[in-house]
């Protein structure tokens, strides 16, 4: 990541002022203010205005909208300014006079994400020197630094969900954790192997793994500072690649697959960035990886599978294979980590495309107050979610003739269906539990806003916003007794 600066003198370079439908907010002379209302859409969050100023300094000012002037208007403004300047372009931003923090936090993670290329894992980050000008640094210290660690979090979900498959199966996805949480103290990794996975009884994941050449893990992640008392169970769908399996995708159905790990690439890079922020909330983390592949090994549709629970599934489609190893994992939490919250985010089904398009994940929860907790961060952080509805009416289809129940019925409501399997295995926290359906929005086919083209990290400032407003919730109550 490039790096970004508060200062408070002035400096040459490529000045960015923001400006609203009113005007400019900071900074402008009369030549600025008049370009701004001569603009085709002033003020609208993400528009770029470029006025050259050959032989005089600062030799090119843009002026960026920032719409309402709310964190997602300044988050916009970022994105669209770093993309209006070349690689190693100093960009010096003027921030009016008593901007609010949130602003600049959205300011600079728009630049940060906008900025960001998956070929810079091999050849290096983009080197823009960006300089925040303001008459008051220390004011916007901690906003600077929560936008950092939430970038680079979810830069390294992209970089995890964009690694070809060819580099990136189980125990290549497992190594990058052991690595990434060894930089960090307090922060505790187990791996468990295809073998221990068989002996302890995750039934699914191996299943789910067994066709392939390499076998599947089970990586579980510990963050627990001193004096925390809550705990937040974050479980992430880990299918390296999917081929479907036997029930074979079709060519233009398996192009994507190496983002179907794109859940486990979430919570651990959002337990990493908890770390890094010292978040005072105990969060376990528990990314079941594998990679569904056909071969001679491979489970069979009709199969029946027993659950890390004991219970048995009947699998018609080995397509719907995600569902298998996160009921493993989710009954495992539920028994042996009682967690306090239970937030599973999957690349699940293409149904959730179909209901709620490209870029909105669904949202399903019994608990009124857990969903709107995370709408809310969803909301705030710029990451779009819909809640649905766990209708009753539609358990009905999981039921088996031969197996406690079904995995993949074909009538309908696939999303809706495929969380109410994943009910089953949650015994009494049900009624603590979230499941977000993140398949579309994982992935874009364009560079949009604060979106570049590839996995998106989807989830990673969801989860980060909301473990951070609920450790500023927890202080506030503290303080208040």
């Amino acid at each position: 990541m490039f790096g970004i600066r508060l200062v408070a003198a002035s400096e040459a370079g490529t000045v960015v002022l923001a400006a609203d439908g009113a005007g400019v907010l900071a900074g402008g002379d009369d030549e600025t203010a008049e370009l701004h209302r001569g603009s085709d859409d002033p003020g609208r969050a993400g528009a770029v205005v470029v006025l050259p100023r050959p032989l005089r300094t600062p030799a090119k000012i843009l002026i960026v909208g920032v719409g309402a002037g709310d964190e997602a208007g300044w988050r916009a403004a970022g994105a669209a300014a770093v993309r209006a300047v070349t690689a190693d372009e100093a960009l010096h931003v003027v921030l009016p006079a008593g901007v609010d923090p949130a602003a600049v936090r959205g300011l600079a993670e728009g630049m940060w994400l906008a900025a960001y290329r998956f070929r810079d894992a091999v050849v290096g980050p983009r080197s823009v020197e960006v300089t925040l000008r303001t008459s008051d640094p220390d004011m916007y210290a901690h906003s600077l630094e929560i936008a950092r660690v939430t970038a680079a979090a979810t830069w390294l979900a992209r970089d995890l969900t964009n690694m070809p498959a060819s580099v990136k199966n189980p125990a290549w996805f497992a190594d990058q954790v052991v690595a990434e949480a060894a930089a960090r103290p307090g922060l505790t990794v187990t791996v468990r192997d295809a073998d221990r996975l068989r002996a302890e009884g995750f039934g699914g994941l191996v299943a789910v793994g067994g066709g392939s050449a390499t076998p599947p893990c089970l990586v579980e992640v510990a963050w627990q500072p001193e004096g925390a008392t809550r705990h937040v169970v974050l479980v992430g769908k880990g299918v390296t690649f999917d081929t479907g399996g036997i029930s074979i995708k079709t060519p233009d159905g398996m192009k994507l697959m190496k983002k179907d790990m794109g859940g486990a690439a979430a919570i651990i890079a959002a337990t990493l960035g908890a770390a890094d922020l010292a978040l005072p909330v105990r969060i376990t983390a528990l990314a079941p990886l594998a990679e569904n592949a056909v071969s001679g090994s491979a489970f069979r549709p009709g199969d029946v599978i027993t659950q890390w629970d004991g219970t048995t599934t009947e699998t018609t489609n080995s397509d719907a294979e995600g569902r298998l190893l996160l009921a493993d994992v989710l009954a495992y939490a539920v028994a042996e980590l009682e967690p306090d919250v239970l937030i599973d985010l999957a690349t699940l089904t293409g149904a959730n495309s179909v209901a709620l398009g490209a870029r909105t994940a669904a949202l399903y929860s019994h608990d009124d107050a857990l969903a709107a907790a995370l709408e809310t961060a969803g909301r705030n952080a710029g990451e779009q979610m819909w809640r649905l509805p766990l209708a009753d009416d539609y358990v009905e289809y999981l039921r088996s003739d031969i197996a406690d129940r079904h995995s993949s019925p074909v009538r309908g409501a696939g999303s809706v269906v495929a969380a109410l399997f994943l009910r089953e295995f949650l015994g009494d926290r049900a009624d603590r539990w979230a499941h977000l359906d993140m398949s579309a929005p994982a992935w874009s086919e364009e560079h949009d806003a604060d979106l570049t083209k590839g996995a998106t990290g989807w989830g990673v400032r969801t989860l980060l916003r909301y473990l951070l407003d609920g450790a500023q919730a927890h202080r506030a109550a503290g303080l208040s007794t």
